[in-house]
């Protein structure tokens, strides 16, 4: 038994690795083209999670708090999100919680906690997934494009667009710039406790040595990236109305918006109408 439980950690340990994390962020950024959420009209998605990252905190009804979370736990579902990006948000939110139930125990409590300490994962839980829901599940091109409807800087929008750009490169220049450590360096005997004390303490040298080089390098990639969008014209278009009117003419809103927009709003009439009568 014990023998099967360390081939499985090793496994799991070999398939954590830079590709992995590269492979589930590029997949978050661009592998969920097909999903109802990212075929939505940006500018309904924006409406819609500005709903729910507001009101929530001004809600304490646990029932309402409860409607809400599962809404948008199944628009997350329908977003295709990530495995990783689940997995970071339950060990967020909910270690959170119960990290602050074991302290509130010894510190005199009682079960009566449980319930303040649910509505307030609850609160967190529901404005994370609608963050989870639209700016994971959401073409970062037409994230850029609905933000930039509504009216807000051109450099705000872009730097969004070119933000979810950054990440893979910056993790495969991590990923460069770690092999190259490895390379040249010596790395500790991991065998025993010591020996993996060592060997962990090796790793975080090396993570903290690769700072100023990864930042060197991407800089240095990010610079030809600026270069070859001021020669295109970037900066001229980005101000430009007739340019401005042309990219956002593909926004439209269709019949398949204004039912998610229908269906989330009879949702959370129903529970406020359940809310009322209990």
């Amino acid at each position: 038994m014990s023998g099967m439980m360390k081939k499985m950690s090793e496994n799991i340990l070999d398939k954590f690795s830079m590709d992995f994390l590269r492979n589930q962020v590029l997949k978050n950024a661009y592998g969920n083209d097909d999903t109802l959420i990212a075929k939505t009209d940006p500018r309904v998605l924006l409406v819609w999670y500005l709903f729910f990252a507001v009101v929530p905190w001004f809600m304490n009804d646990l029932v309402f708090l409860l409607g809400c979370f599962l809404l948008v736990a199944v628009t997350t579902i329908m977003a295709r999100v990530a495995g990783l990006v689940l997995v970071l948000f339950g060990l967020g939110v909910f270690s959170q919680t119960g990290y602050l139930f074991v302290v509130s125990l010894l510190f005199g409590g009682n079960t009566e906690t449980i319930v303040p300490l649910l509505v307030l994962t609850l609160k967190v839980a529901t404005v994370s997934l609608a963050s989870i829901t639209v700016f994971s599940g959401l073409d970062p091109d037409r994230l850029s494009n609905g933000l930039m409807w509504y009216g807000c800087p051109e450099k705000l929008s872009f730097s969004i667009s070119y933000a979810y750009r950054m990440l893979p490169m910056l993790m495969e220049e991590f990923q460069n710039v770690l092999l190259s450590y490895r390379l040249r360096g010596n790395a500790p005997d991991s065998k025993g406790v010591m020996g993996k004390i060592r060997y962990l303490i090796y790793q975080v040298k090396v993570i903290i040595h690769s700072f100023y080089p990864l930042m060197l390098n991407t800089a240095k990639r990010s610079r030809t990236t600026v270069e070859a969008l001021e020669i295109k014209g970037y900066r001229y278009a980005a101000v430009n109305k007739e340019i401005k009117k042309m990219k956002l003419s593909s926004l439209k809103v269709t019949y398949n918006d204004m039912l998610f927009a229908a269906v989330s709003f009879l949702w959370i009439a129903v529970v406020v109408l359940v809310m009322v009568m209990i």
